[in-house]
């Protein structure tokens, strides 16, 4: 029973000290998410639900939620909001070429119609980011107008 109270002792005392340690903060400045928006136009439902759904981990401006606080949780957020940044940034959008960002919006759609985004680990403690039928329709719908605008639009040879 003594080898038992250390060792919880011993896990209490990491896990406070751990606290002091935390990942840097995906906190840009919201501006960055504009050129995307221009370009893109999404219609206003379509807006607040990229808001609500992809913007945290798909952007460079992440809504924090209270348990981001704690120490190991904040690590893993920080793993799944660097691995949404990897792969599609409306941050970084400008400095995409036409091509590339045909190609994302055609990721977008997939990953939405088949219901992989957003994350179901997402969706467990941001419930408004769950998506309805229609409002996947509305986010598919969207994103093939603007990549029939990239097709008509002329491409650096």
């Amino acid at each position: 029973m003594k080898i038992l109270k250390k060792a919880l002792l011993f896990l209490l005392i990491v896990f406070v000290i751990a606290q002091f340690f935390r990942p840097e903060k995906n906190q840009g400045d919201i501006t960055t998410i504009e050129p995307f928006l221009v370009e893109t136009n999404p219609p206003e439902d379509v807006k607040l639900i990229l808001k609500e759904a992809c913007f945290d981990c798909h952007s460079d401006v992440t809504r924090y939620p209270w348990y981001n606080n704690i120490t190991p949780v904040n690590f893993w957020l920080k793993g799944h909001i660097d691995h949404g940044k990897k792969h599609f940034n409306v941050s970084k959008w400008e400095g995409n070429s036409i091509k590339r960002k045909d190609h994302k919006l055609e990721e977008l759609i997939e990953m939405v119609e088949d219901k992989s985004m957003p994350l179901n680990s997402y969706t467990w403690t941001h419930s408004d980011a769950k998506l309805t039928d229609s409002q996947i329709e509305s986010v598919i719908d969207w994103a093939h107008k603007v990549r029939l605008f990239y097709d008509f639009k002329p491409k650096p040879e």
